[in-house]
């Protein structure tokens, strides 16, 4: 989704003034928050429970006053906790700053290297922007990364309204809110919205609630304490509403613990106050931010009916058949043929092994074939072929596609291999399997060499001479035995 910069909210700014925005229809008033007292109480209960609970990350920590290697450390942590689990990336983050601490020397890596780093973290194109956004960085902001939000957006790239907004305001207290997952979740509870989170109206309309509610003393914690709320306590599935420390501003929670009170006084034969003076939304047809009448409040759902999203379109099916070519060199070493990837699209600048798309119904025989048809155009041609085994199938799920990947396994000896000048203007290169431990390959590609050891009969051997490096030639000429069981 593009993001488009919404101006901070002022000290005079009411807390129910953003009751609609251009374009977004009429508004109840009970999804915005609704005074002072009510906005700087849940304000205090956040700020006191996060200083209470807070996780500890090495990116909260700082050692140091330099503002720059700060504002550099929360942009790399930023980037790195996108659409990737925090418990992942700790040792990602821990390993990237021991070995560029600062935006002067991950300006001065280069893209092999920024891979290598990220290999694992998926969505590789985040490494190469954040390589990129240094550099602009050291070459055209004379080495200073700007400190406000709206310049952060404007001049590095790879860093969006959100981005921009969690930097600044955790490392120069600029006080802005900031939008993203969990922060949709929170706020769409509390406030119970209803409308689908993937349209640009209901979007702003939480960038003017997450604005509005944003604590000006201490921007940067506010934000971090809704985004911890969300990910630890106001969960997408089973969230712990009764240690919530602003249940009692939750609309969605109030909806829950009323209907639940109602049905207790029906059981025990009390006639229920229907008016009971309760603050509550009756969904309003022409309310843009209410539930629409098509998926009304499901009581088994509780506070889960918060946030709504459109339903998500199946990942396309895509099926490639990737060829294994294993060279045995004339030193007893075992190479394998490595390809990089464009600098732009999925995987951009990624090394793999030689891929080509097929489609569903592909033979064998025809796999192989083009198989081989992409060798010739890399310059490669396996004159004779002392192995060829198909080393079944495996599936990766990528954010939009299902991939699956078809492992032809080619060995063959270095005096067979022949190598001319290529028709393409791809990169390649043979490496060792030690070697392909310390490039930037893919969790997929990953997967791939793994069919290797998949297809041995004695695994462990085989570990061990990989991990050696220099495995037996007559081992793969040697007929096979079955193991004794």
């Amino acid at each position: 989704m593009k993001r488009k910069q919404l101006s901070s909210s002022t000290d005079e700014d009411s807390a129910a003034g953003s009751s609609s925005l251009p374009g977004s229809g009429e508004i109840c008033s009970a999804h915005s928050f609704q005074d002072d007292f009510e906005v700087s109480s849940i304000r205090s209960n956040l700020l006191g429970w996060y200083d209470e609970n807070k996780r500890d990350l090495p990116w909260r920590k700082c050692s140091h006053n330099d503002v720059n290697r700060r504002l550099y450390e929360v942009w790399v942590s930023e980037i790195m906790c996108q659409q990737t689990q925090v418990g992942t990336v700790i040792n990602y983050y821990n390993k990237w700053i021991k070995k560029w601490p600062t935006v002067e020397r991950l300006a001065k890596a280069s893209v092999d290297q920024v891979i290598e780093a990220w290999a694992g973290l998926g969505y590789y194109s985040r490494g190469r922007r954040l390589l990129e956004g240094s550099q602009v960085v050291m070459n055209d902001l004379d080495g200073k990364i700007p400190h406000s939000s709206a310049e952060l957006m404007k001049r590095i790239p790879g860093v969006g309204r959100y981005t921009a907004c969690a930097i600044a305001s955790i490392s120069c207290k600029e006080p802005v809110g900031v939008v993203d997952g969990n922060v949709i979740r929170v706020l769409s509870r509390m406030r119970c919205i209803g409308a689908d989170t993937s349209q640009p109206a209901t979007m702003e309309y939480l960038w003017s609630l997450a604005n509005n509610l944003v604590d000006h003393e201490r921007p940067g914690d506010f934000n971090q304490s809704v985004m911890e709320l969300g990910a630890t306590v106001c969960t997408p599935k089973n969230p712990a509403c009764s240690t919530c420390p602003v249940s009692g501003y939750c609309m969605a929670y109030k909806k829950v613990e009323r209907e639940k009170k109602l049905s207790e006084e029906r059981l025990s034969g009390k006639t229920p106050d229907e008016n009971e003076n309760v603050k509550d939304i009756e969904d309003t047809a022409s309310c843009s931010m209410c539930l629409p009448s098509s998926e009304p409040w499901d009581k088994a759902q509780g506070v889960m009916n918060f946030p709504r999203k459109a339903k998500k379109k199946p990942p396309r099916e895509q099926k490639n058949g990737v060829c294994l070519v294993q060279k045995m060199t004339n030193d007893g070493h075992i190479k394998y043929l490595m390809v990089q990837r464009p600098e732009k699209g999925l995987l951009a600048s990624m090394w793999e092994f030689p891929s080509v798309e097929i489609s569903p119904d592909c033979t064998e025989t025809k796999r192989r074939e083009e198989e081989e048809q992409y060798l010739n155009l890399l310059g490669v041609k396996v004159q004779k072929i002392n192995q060829r085994s198909s080393l079944g199938d495996i599936v990766h799920i990528f954010s939009h596609i299902r991939q699956t990947y078809e492992i032809d396994l080619v060995v063959a000896l270095e005096d067979d291999i022949t190598e001319s000048e290529p028709e393409t203007d791809q990169n390649m290169k043979w490496v060792t399997s030690k070697e392909m431990e310390d490039m930037g390959i893919s969790t997929a590609m990953k997967k791939v060499f793994g069919a290797i050891d998949g297809s041995t009969t004695n695994k462990n051997k085989r570990r061990k001479q990989d991990e050696k490096n220099q495995p037996k030639l007559d081992r793969f000429f040697k007929r096979k035995t079955p193991s004794k069981t």
